[in-house]
């Protein structure tokens, strides 16, 4: 019988942890990796019965390599402290890792801002359709930037699930463009160690209206009123914030 692990990274999500965590009862292990926090997270954490990993980590690929090494299951669920697994997908999840000969399988997501459900204009590396969240232990690896990190495959790729992870991406609009301004700060510090800037501005002016058309026409954003038109706007300024800062900011 394959057996699953949920893996869980968190940074002082003492608010949002125990609705995500008390969903995950239905997996075989729950590992909880704590970066940097300083409140009740690992008190709530131990609380469900979690096996802990604290540590300090600047990049989000190598905090979840630390909580994938440390998963002693045939299957990982990856699963943020902002999102929701409902029953059907949990039973769902159960059923693909008994029966799959694959390596790896896309969950789809409903993503809220606030409490209204927004499913399309999502993507160009601002918010998630869908995510390879369900994976045999040694079929994933991150890599190594602070936001957005590339992943690297081992095995062959399954069919998506039906049931969809519930996300609880953004309070409102205000989150969404703080969450910008953190991207693409964290973007930029990748960039610039790599000696980019991400292109010159011209380019980006182009790679700006090539986004928004993507997530407002091409993904159906035009369909959710005024949050697909914000979505649209904050993904066609995230490669030209994260070139502005990396060209002009120090640190």
């Amino acid at each position: 019988m394959s057996t699953l692990t949920a893996l869980v990274v968190v940074y002082n999500e003492e608010k949002r942890l125990p609705s995500c965590l008390e969903r995950l009862r239905f997996v075989d292990e729950l590992v909880v990796v704590l970066d940097k926090c300083t409140d009740r997270s690992k008190e709530i954490a131990l609380s469900f019965g979690a096996r802990i990993v604290e540590g300090t980590w600047d990049r989000e690929g190598e905090r979840r390599n630390t909580g994938i090494a440390a998963c002693r299951t045939d299957w990982v669920l990856e699963v943020d402290a902002d999102e929701h697994v409902p029953a059907a997908l949990a039973e769902e999840i159960r059923r693909v890792i008994a029966s799959s000969s694959f390596a790896w399988h896309e969950i789809p997501v409903d993503n809220f801002i606030g409490e209204r459900l927004v499913r399309h204009g999502w993507g160009a590396s601002y918010g998630k359709a869908a995510y390879p969240g369900l994976f045999r232990k040694e079929a994933k690896t991150w890599g190594n930037d602070r936001v957005h990190p590339s992943l690297v495959w081992r095995g062959t790729k399954g069919p998506m699930l039906e049931h969809r992870l519930l996300h609880y991406v953004d309070k409102n609009i205000s989150d969404m463009i703080r969450r910008l301004d953190s991207y693409s700060t964290a973007r930029a510090r990748d960039l610039r160690e790599r000696g980019e800037t991400w292109g010159g501005t011209l380019s980006n002016v182009r790679r700006m209206a090539s986004r928004f058309f993507k997530c407002y026409v091409r993904r159906g954003g035009w369909k959710e009123g005024g949050y697909g038109f914000i979505i649209a706007i904050c993904a066609a300024l995230y490669p030209m914030l994260s070139h502005l800062k990396a060209k002009h900011e120090k640190d």
